[in-house]
């Protein structure tokens, strides 16, 4: 999400970008779940910059990212704007074509899964720990309890074979506040859409350079992450 970072600054908005480990350029072992650890990494970021006196005014999320922005703002109700691309609504669907029949028997007898490339190289384990966080996680009783006063966008690619767009529609239900954008024949990358990514103007509202505390003016802060 290079370009909309570039769009944030073009617009003199201050942002930070950061994948997860195991995400993106970040170093570390990916991992399958521990969507609860990825919100407590990220609200050790947003700590970080509000002691810099930094006001978070929105945070935006990628896939697995915009479930765990979605998550921060339900546990923590302190930011004004959340922008979830192309989150999972369904955690549970697809896992039997990624870890195989039976995974749940075999990953409590044997403790974690592999999973291979075409090549049947590794990419990445499952272990039990993970996967029961992935599947304990209730994506609508997290939507349900987003604050009213948090704005919350949702942009999803119409061709998106990751994760299906019908789930972008299911966080529509569930969020009070809530807008939905569909890109029209855009994938989960966005590959041939980018520039129509970054020209959503959604940190047009609520989101100008610097706030007035009384005599003291503070830097806005855009935060976004992979997944």
């Amino acid at each position: 999400m290079v370009n909309l970072s570039a769009a944030l600054e073009k617009n003199r908005i201050s942002a930070f970008r950061f994948d997860f480990a195991g995400n993106g350029e970040s170093e570390g072992a990916f991992q399958y779940g521990n969507y609860h650890r990825e919100v407590e990494d990220l609200r050790a970021v947003v700590q970080h910059f509000r002691k810099e006196k930094y006001v978070i005014t929105a945070l935006v999320g990628h896939s697995k990212g915009g479930n765990v922005v979605l998550m921060y703002a339900s546990k923590y109700k302190d930011v004004q704007i959340v922008v979830n691309i192309s989150g999972r609504f369904n955690l549970a669907r697809g896992m039997e074509s990624r870890l195989g029949q039976n995974f749940i028997q075999r990953i409590k007898e044997d403790g974690f899964i592999d999973v291979k490339n075409k090549r049947g190289k590794v990419v990445y384990r499952v272990t039990e720990e993970s996967l029961m966080d992935r599947l304990s996680t209730i994506t609508h009783l997290i939507c349900l309890s987003i604050p009213q006063d948090c704005r919350v966008l949702t942009v999803h690619g119409s061709m998106d074979e990751t994760v299906p767009a019908e789930d972008a529609l299911e966080f529509a239900k569930f969020i009070s506040n809530h807008e939905l954008r569909i890109i029209e024949e855009a994938d989960h990358e966005y590959s041939c859409h980018q520039d129509e990514l970054a020209c959503l103007h959604w940190y047009e509202h609520g989101s100008s350079g610097t706030e007035s505390q009384g005599s003291n003016h503070k830097q806005s802060k855009t935060i976004g992450v992979g997944g």
